[in-house]
């Protein structure tokens, strides 16, 4: 192999940051880091303790000491560091809730602080998103608000408080996931803003965000029309050299949305995602939320190179993505010893912020409730983004508060069973999450209002609709959501 073959594999293999699977780095990724591999993404599959993590990255260093390790930890519904217990902070709608941006940015910096001690440099957070549309079935939570001028200073603490740990910031999903009914998960959303309303809308978070110093901002595999009509954002050189490099001044490491993504591939293949991304301003690749082998990797190391040799992509363009690469590992570096020092008392900041989030109406005569309740939890389908591992709900806290508390969780197939049985002679809790978007949730909370007036409603997602005498919206489903709802409830 001639010296250049060698080095536009080191090339390629920089501006990848795959997965895998396990929670210490398998031999293949050890290999690759030796070859020029800049960084790993980590996922739930990967961590099990904080002190487990620390010793993977431990490792990972061992092989490349300024690797890369991302986490995709929004510290709300969509929590990877904390995937098995459930988010001790309250996510993005209910800081946005709150609307106090010394408190986002103290819950920020508190996430930051663990994240760094576990040895992790960069997160894909914080959520920019404006989620106008109630209907979007990815965003919802993860979302500050619909306002754009509460997202944007929402945005910049978020971005202020986990950077202050020394943990690189990645604001996503440029230009905008907020205003779609379509999860990219499975196809291509369309944004239909005009470019007028993008500047009024869907841009400000991420103005802001760059104001902020964000150091990594991630794509959105999103047609936008108003910008390009042709290709989504993630493959648009318009979207992200035109718009976001020129004409907003961002400086930083632009990383694609999961490319393995059905918005992407059923249309472009995996290796002609990546190449198209890196052609159009994307300085680094993630993959491996479905694809995390080595044998992914290789397609894409192979593809990228093979790219360049073809003359699809230019060897500048590659050299220049894996420059960025570069600088914000060093930028990490420096932010880690330059860190703002960890709350020497330990106050724990996030269910501090999930209390404040809590809104109660109706008759808040009822609260607190009057003996252990049955707590009934409707599931929804399962949102692409959030694990199917993480725990959620009220009723497992509430027990702990008020023992003799009794639980079940239903599906829609379920749903029309005799739920309400087993709640005679009790209250009656009634826990859904964005019940605007399922008919048949809608339909089991009114038969359980109609046989239950006194029944309690507890909303984990979206307040859209307010239903019940009594009605609890706690803004989001992490474990200090549902923690703040228990205290609530149980008059604590």
């Amino acid at each position: 192999m001639s010296e250049t073959s060698r080095d536009l594999i080191r090339l390629a293999g920089a501006v990848l940051q795959p997965g895998f699977e396990g929670t210490l780095p398998p031999p293949w990724v050890r290999r690759w880091l030796g070859e020029g591999l800049g960084g790993v993404a980590l996922f739930g599959r990967n961590i099990a303790s904080p002190a487990q993590v620390a010793e993977l990255t431990a490792a990972l260093r061992a092989e490349r000491p300024d690797v890369i390790v991302a986490v995709d930890e929004e510290a709300g519904d969509v929590t990877r560091f904390e995937t098995w217990q459930g988010s001790s902070r309250p996510g993005n709608l209910a800081l946005g809730a709150v609307d106090d941006v010394a408190v986002t940015e103290a819950v920020a910096r508190d996430l930051g602080h663990d994240l760094a001690a576990a040895g992790i440099t960069l997160d894909y957070a914080p959520d920019a998103d404006v989620n106008n549309n109630p209907d979007n079935p990815v965003i919802g939570v993860r979302a500050f608000g619909a306002d754009p001028a509460l997202v944007a200073r929402h945005t910049a603490a978020w971005i202020t408080g986990l950077q202050s740990a020394g943990v690189a910031a990645c604001a996503k999903h440029f230009p905008g996931h907020g205003d779609t009914s379509v999860d990219s998960h499975v196809d291509v959303p369309r944004i239909g803003s005009s470019r007028s309303e993008l500047d009024e809308r869907e841009l400000p978070p991420f103005r802001a965000a760059i104001a902020a110093g964000v150091q990594a901002v991630m794509t959105g595999h999103l047609l936008v029309p108003a910008v390009d009509p042709d290709r989504p954002a993630t493959l648009s050189r318009r979207v992200l050299t035109d718009l976001l490099r020129d004409e907003m001044g961002f400086a930083g490491t632009v990383i694609t949305d999961g490319i393995e993504m059905k918005a992407l591939t059923t249309r472009y293949g995996l290796e002609g995602a990546a190449v198209l991304a890196l052609a159009a301003g994307v300085d680094a690749i993630c993959v491996g939320g479905d694809h995390a082998d080595e044998a992914t990797a290789t397609r894409l190391r192979d593809a990228i190179v093979a790219a360049v040799a073809a003359g699809e992509l230019p060897e500048e363009r590659l050299a220049e993505a894996a420059k960025r690469v570069e600088q914000l590992a060093a930028w990490t570096a420096q932010a880690r010893a330059a860190a703002v020092p960890a709350r020497p008392d330990g106050t724990p900041v996030g269910l501090a912020a999930a209390r404040r989030a809590v809104r109660v109406s109706g008759a808040t005569s009822a609260l607190p409730l009057a003996a252990p309740p049955h707590v009934v939890e409707f599931e929804p389908p399962r949102n692409f983004a959030i694990g199917a591992e993480t725990p959620w709900g009220v009723a497992v806290p509430l027990a702990a508060l008020l023992p003799g508390t009794t639980g079940a969780r239903l599906s829609a197939e379920e749903a029309g069973t005799d739920f309400l049985a087993a709640a005679s002679g009790r209250p009656l809790v009634i826990v859904v999450r964005d019940v605007h978007r399922y008919d048949w949730m809608a339909r089991a909370v009114a038969i359980a209002l109609a046989a239950r007036p006194d029944t309690v409603v507890v909303e984990m997602g979206v307040p859209v609709s307010v239903v019940g005498a009594t009605h609890v919206a706690t803004y989001g489903a992490t474990r200090a959501n549902g923690e703040a709802a228990a205290e609530v409830l149980a008059g604590r």
